[in-house]
């Protein structure tokens, strides 16, 4: 396991549609598990392969306490859309309104190979969504509706530590 450097945008790996992995072995393995250590680093619930400079259809998504490892996934089903702050770890600073479903189904396969489907909700199913995106080479600025200033952050924040 090792901590990666999380790759910046402009860099051409972040808009470039990613391969599927044909064969789960132990870099497949390898990977999820650097792909975990970086995201643990940087405070992220989500990243995906491309973010390390890797360019393979896996991603994780943290769920509560579970870590939803994706390979391969194909988005089956959306329904319902909600506006929501997103950030990134390849935008550091930068955080927007965007406009995702409020439901997602999903089909990927885990480390071990096994095909597996998943339905989430709200944010989890933003976060799935938001880290699918990355590996089609879909960037968050580009469906923010709209940036949200420093002070705007700051506001989000003390009314989360209110609650």
């Amino acid at each position: 396991m090792a901590i990666k450097e999380v790759v910046k945008n402009p860099a051409n790996v972040l808009s470039q549609v990613t391969k599927e992995v044909e064969v789960i072995d132990e870099s497949t393995i390898q990977l999820l598990d650097d792909l975990y250590d970086t995201m643990v680093e940087n405070d992220g619930v989500g990243i995906a392969a491309p973010q390390i400079n890797v360019g393979l259809r896996v991603a994780i998504v943290e769920l509560g306490e579970d870590i939803l490892e994706m390979i391969n996934p194909i988005v089956l089903e959306t329904r319902g859309q909600a506006e929501d702050v997103e950030g990134c770890l390849s935008f550091p600073d930068l955080f927007g309104m965007v406009k995702r479903p409020t439901y997602v189904k999903i089909e990927a396969s885990d480390r071990e190979g096994r095909v597996y489907e998943l339905e989430a909700e709200d944010f989890e199913a933003r976060c799935i969504l938001h880290e699918i995106d990355h590996l089609d080479g879909v960037l968050f600025d580009s469906k923010m509706t709209r940036v949200l200033t420093e002070e705007e952050i700051e506001e989000l924040y003390a009314d989360v530590e209110e609650e």
